[in-house]
């Protein structure tokens, strides 16, 4: 995996021809550190809208912390300071629509098939699905999967009974937490870059992300028992300023849409590649447990999370059944389509 340039800047040489005329400007935050699934995602997106531009448009990249914190990233694009950002568990409380894509055991156990419903035309595209984003001044413009989320904790998982009197930190959303709850653990919320800080004091005892988070912010440090449940990704939504979407050519909203369908199936590929890296990596240097549930186990955990359904539908707003039906629907697509590719 190659780092494309700085960690705050990236930018394309303007392609020749481009005259004094300076390139526009168009700027990306991310709710994670440079380095990671969402860091490459808006490498890829710059360099694809350079190219396509001739290099009149430059790209820079601000990752977490450059401009402030996860909510700072979502008000930021939202009054459209910044043009993209990525939008995960924190922006329940803006879209609380997006927590659909929080629930437990209702993805394939194949990610790819994962990948390709979440950007399938019919729930990306969906009135309900943009019209949700879009009561939040945002465009979502492609669903990243960014890896499974692991459950790292100080001792195993592998029960709804081990969850019992477990302090796990999670993102800022009521239905992530409500599904931990129904497990028997204490959920509360811990903004991305105090989560070690919280797990090295004992304010928790575990969080639930995907592995290369778990590496670039030092969590194995302490969680040394990891479970792999397969229970749900962790979905990023790469979302533009609806002010600024709102001003863009017709061509210009046609190449945004193109780019994020032709960078699924890349998008899949690189999120696995980094997320076995960093695996393998933190193995050679620390003594991890990684734990994979049998069938009997993912059932007796899947099903105190399936009335979490309901809850959702109940609490997440005017367009969230549609929402949850055409998620299932695209699964069920996707899985016909492309399971056991």
């Amino acid at each position: 995996m190659r780092h494309r340039l700085s960690a705050i800047v990236v930018a394309a040489a303007l392609a020749a021809g481009c005259g004094d005329e300076p390139p526009e400007q168009w700027r990306i935050a991310l709710e994670e550190k440079a380095g990671g699934v969402q860091y490459e995602y808006a490498a890829r997106f710059a360099e694809e809208v350079e190219e396509r531009t001739d290099g009149a448009v430059e790209v820079r990249i601000y990752p977490y912390g450059a401009i402030g914190d996860t909510e700072t990233v979502h008000r930021q694009v939202r009054r459209n300071a910044v043009h993209f950002a990525f939008g995960s568990g924190d922006l329940a409380g803006a879209v609380p629509e997006s927590q659909v894509f929080g629930l437990h055991f209702i993805y394939s156990d194949d990610a790819y098939v994962n990948a390709r419903a979440l950007n399938d035309p019919e729930l990306l595209h969906s009135d309900a699905l943009q019209g949700a984003y879009r009561d939040a001044r945002l465009r979502p413009l492609a669903l990243v999967p960014t890896g499974w989320r692991v459950w790292a904790a100080d001792r195993p998982l592998r029960a709804p009974a081990d969850f019992r009197d477990v302090r796990l930190g999670v993102a800022d959303s009521p239905l992530l937490r409500e599904s931990y709850r129904a497990y028997g653990a204490q959920a509360e919320h811990v903004e991305y870059g105090e989560l070690h800080a919280a797990l090295a004091d004992g304010r928790v005892d575990a969080t639930a992300q995907p592995i290369y988070i778990l590496d670039a912010l030092g969590l194995y440090e302490h969680t040394r028992h990891w479970t792999a449940p397969r229970a749900a990704p962790h979905v990023s939504a790469f979302v533009a300023s609806d002010i600024f979407y709102q001003r863009l050519s017709r061509g210009q909203r046609r190449m945004l849409r193109e780019i994020g369908e032709e960078l699924v199936d890349w998008a899949h590929e690189m999120q696995q590649a980094l997320n076995e890296q960093r695996l393998a990596q933190i193995r050679q240097a620390e003594d991890i447990a990684v734990e994979e549930l049998d069938a009997a186990e993912r059932e007796a955990l899947a099903d105190p999370a399936r009335p979490l359904r309901a809850l959702y539908t109940a609490r997440g707003g005017p367009d969230a059944e549609r929402i949850l039906a055409r998620l299932l629907d695209a699964l069920e697509r996707a899985e016909a389509e492309h399971g056991g590719d």
